[in-house]
């Protein structure tokens, strides 16, 4: 019989990571199927070729989870993030995609997202402390975009 022990690793190591990540992925593989994952990113450059906002997300089972969407401060409020929003949402139909999900906090944009046609399906308070992180969703894509 062997014996195991539990320890914390605040630095664990890429090779750690990977075992973790492989097991898990062969469990899902066999319950939900391929998740046939990939990367999306949207970018929104200047004249000069320069990154000044964008949008990054990963495909799996369908999906579209938007990790984070960003426009430079002084680009806020003319329409880039919408056209970003809108540009993944068309990527995303053609990579198979039929549903995107977000989160958001308090401070930044769920009425934006709500302006999009997302709707909130989650919500954790105190989170950070004094504000709330909220998850959207889209659940019908327009093929149309």
């Amino acid at each position: 019989m062997s014996n195991y022990t539990i320890a914390v690793d605040p630095s664990p190591s890429i090779e750690t990571e990977s075992v973790l990540f492989a097991g898990l992925k062969a469990f899902n593989l066999i319950h939900a199927g391929p998740a046939n994952r990939r990367d999306l990113s949207v970018l929104l450059r200047d004249d000069d070729g320069i990154v000044v906002g964008g949008l990054s997300g990963v495909v799996q089972w369908n999906w579209l989870f938007v990790s984070l969407l960003y426009v430079s401060e002084e680009l806020r409020g003319q329409g880039f993030g919408r056209a970003l929003m809108k540009e993944a949402e068309r990527e995303a139909v053609v990579m198979g995609c039929t549903h995107i999900y977000l989160d958001t906090f308090s401070f930044q944009a769920r009425g934006f997202y709500e302006r999009l046609g997302y709707e909130v399906f989650g919500q954790l308070e105190d989170f950070p402390p004094g504000h709330s992180r909220y998850f959207l969703r889209k659940m019908e894509l327009d093929e149309q975009l």
